[in-house]
């Protein structure tokens, strides 16, 4: 299926594009710009391909938790894509994509993800390999370092990802998960089999009803008009 996915929840931006069987995508650190390259982004992946927005099964976009600015962006942008083309939406979760990254290349079974999200507190969840898929054990959460530490279970198949391991050294405190380096971020590359996942099993929804998560329940989003 042709899927193209979009990420601008922390300081990295992506897109990658699942089209006629070939992936390709692209990556970039840059804080802070996402709105500057994010488009441009999306037009070089497609032309790259010689595929069509219009041609697209569904679209899928990072929905958060992360950067209240930058989740808005990805939202903003999918629903103005989506909206010009009828096409049905996917959010996934920057944290499952991040687990997902972890099975897809460190091969484990569960992966412990936690994103530093200021004032003295972490995004954190615990996934699950399930038939190669990230599976959401418990629920996505907001809270300091300390209590995240409580909640990690120290199986000899399990990985952390993310950067708030680096940022608290509250978490990992008995030093027994293995941490991932090299997978700070989510990116859109791995956000793609879970939507399609997600598209296959009926569960896209219409760009209408999208909304970001923020887990902080002081930020409020404006839908798009008449959906208030």
């Amino acid at each position: 299926m042709n899927c193209l996915a979009l990420d601008t929840a922390t300081e990295a931006c992506s897109v990658a594009l699942n089209w006629q069987g070939q992936q390709s995508q692209c990556f970039d650190i840059c804080p802070q710009q996402h709105s500057q390259v994010l488009l441009t982004m999306v037009d070089d992946i497609l032309r790259q391909q010689h595929a069509s927005l219009h041609d697209l099964d569904c679209l899928a976009f990072g929905r958060g938790p992360g950067s209240f600015t930058g989740v808005r962006i990805a939202t903003g942008m999918l629903q103005g894509l989506a909206f010009g083309t009828g096409k049905p939406v996917v959010g996934v979760s920057t944290l499952a994509a991040m687990a997902q990254q972890a099975i897809q290349l460190h091969q484990v079974s569960h992966v412990f993800c936690a994103i530093d999200a200021r004032m003295g507190e972490v995004y954190f969840a615990h996934y699950q390999a399930i038939n190669g898929l990230a599976h959401l054990i418990n629920e996505e959460l907001i809270l300091p370092p300390e209590q995240a530490d409580l909640l990690i279970t120290h199986d000899a198949d399990a990985i952390g990802v993310g950067t708030g391991w680096a940022a608290y050294a509250a978490l990992n405190t008995q030093q027994s998960l293995k941490i991932a380096d090299d997978i700070l971020y989510p990116a859109a590359e791995f956000m793609l089999p879970l939507a399609m996942a997600e598209f296959k099993a009926g569960r896209a929804k219409n760009v209408m009803d999208i909304e970001p998560v923020y887990l902080r329940d002081t930020v409020t989003w404006k839908k798009l008009p008449g959906r208030e």
